[in-house]
């Protein structure tokens, strides 16, 4: 079936492309599907953007976004439209995973917009049909774990995921959760999974954490409802307390900066509690720091070519472990491999080697296990 079957055109009226006399916008670069012209080819297409045709969420953060400058010289940006919405929800979400699969097949990054965070399992699914391990992260107040035999909703989510077989989820983080919306329960269950669920007083102390935890990630997840009320009310369930709207920018353009990554959401926009457009624009912006972020990329994951890099072999316990780290001569971030020789070695060659900073090589020089080496080595071996 050809992908234009699936969209529907972005409402014009709604969002009002305006050309800007003093700087080239997003929305005189974009290829944009309108009802007046044809559905936007994709050949040669890098950033496409994917909207959900709920509440009119889409077309009220286009509104803001393509009224931005660029972030850089050489933009391109596909925007295919809205998705229609099938006849249940299982033929949404069957659609949903039709869609990326073929986008992802095609070596796409793809920007989804609008909808309820469960569609992060139809993204999922798009990997699962090419056969690719992934890893997923999210930013989130909530730990989206329930029961996996209820239905799908943004609060299950990753439970479903889980339950998948075969399975294809190698880890998932999460950032931003507040214990008094989860209680410590969730965090153990997190832990006993095998995930990493971080607080949100952790991440905003220590963000260069955080960067390494999107740049693990083939998915991002971004449930709004992760941001504070006072910075996007435009959502069902706010809380006084979460990342203020610049941490959430900086999280999207560490994530626009990731080699590895190739799908980000933004989810749980509710334009019936937006006040100005507040929580639209937020969005905007923080599609924008993605968008900057990607074409800010310098290709220096080192899963095939370590010759790019400086690499530090430190050995720990007297030897009995050897732990080796990746420098990269590009832009100075740090990798630290994990050894596993096991018959999925070609599957999990590319989680194999684990994001990290400075701090973790210094930790390992002075015989300190890395916690995130340690949990990923136990997983695989």
């Amino acid at each position: 079936m050809e992908l234009s079957t699936y969209f529907q055109p972005v409402d014009l009226d709604r969002v009002g492309l305006v050309k800007n006399d003093f700087f080239t916008n997003l929305g005189m670069v974009g290829r944009i599907y309108t009802k007046d012209g044809d559905f936007p080819e994709l050949d040669g297409a890098g950033l496409v953007l994917v909207g959900m045709s709920q509440d009119e969420a889409a077309d009220e953060i286009r509104h803001y976004l393509y009224r931005l400058s660029l972030p850089c010289d050489g933009v391109s940006l596909v925007d295919l439209g809205n998705m229609v919405l099938g006849n249940t929800p299982e033929d949404t979400r069957f659609a949903i995973t039709e869609v990326l699969y073929k986008l992802l097949e095609r070596n796409m990054t793809v920007v989804i917009l609008g909808g309820g965070q469960d569609i992060t399992f139809s993204n999922y699914k798009a990997y699962e049909v090419l056969g690719r391990v992934i890893n997923i992260a999210t930013v989130d107040s909530l730990l989206d774990i329930g029961n996996d035999t209820a239905e799908l909703t943004p609060r299950n989510w990753i439970s479903h995921i889980v339950a998948q077989q075969p399975n294809y989820l190698f880890n998932l983080s999460n950032m931003g959760y507040q214990t008094y919306f989860n209680g410590e329960g969730l965090a153990k269950l997190m832990d006993e999974l095998d995930f990493d669920a971080y607080r949100l007083g952790v991440i905003q102390g220590d963000m260069e954490r955080a960067e390494t935890l999107v740049r693990q990630a083939d998915l991002v997840s971004v449930d709004i409802a992760s941001v504070r009320l006072s910075d996007a009310p435009g959502q069902d369930e706010g809380s006084p307390h979460g990342f203020y709207g610049e941490e959430l920018c900086r999280l999207t353009r560490f994530a626009g900066m990731s080699d590895k990554l190739t799908s980000i959401g933004f989810y749980g926009y509710n334009p019936l509690y937006d006040r100005r457009g507040q929580t639209a624009h937020l969005i905007a912006h923080a599609v924008w720091y993605f968008i900057e972020g990607y074409y800010k990329r310098v290709a220096d994951f080192p899963h095939r070519d370590k010759q790019n890099y400086k690499h530090y072999m430190v050995g720990l316990n007297e030897g009995d472990v050897e732990i080796s780290f990746y420098k990269s001569k590009k832009s100075d971030r740090w990798w630290m491999e994990v050894p596993y020789n096991g018959e999925q070695k070609e599957q999990y060659q590319r989680h194999l080697l684990v994001p990290c900073t400075y701090a973790d090589y210094e930790r390992a020089q002075k015989n300190e296990m890395p916690e995130l080496w340690w949990k990923y080595y136990q997983r695989v071996n």
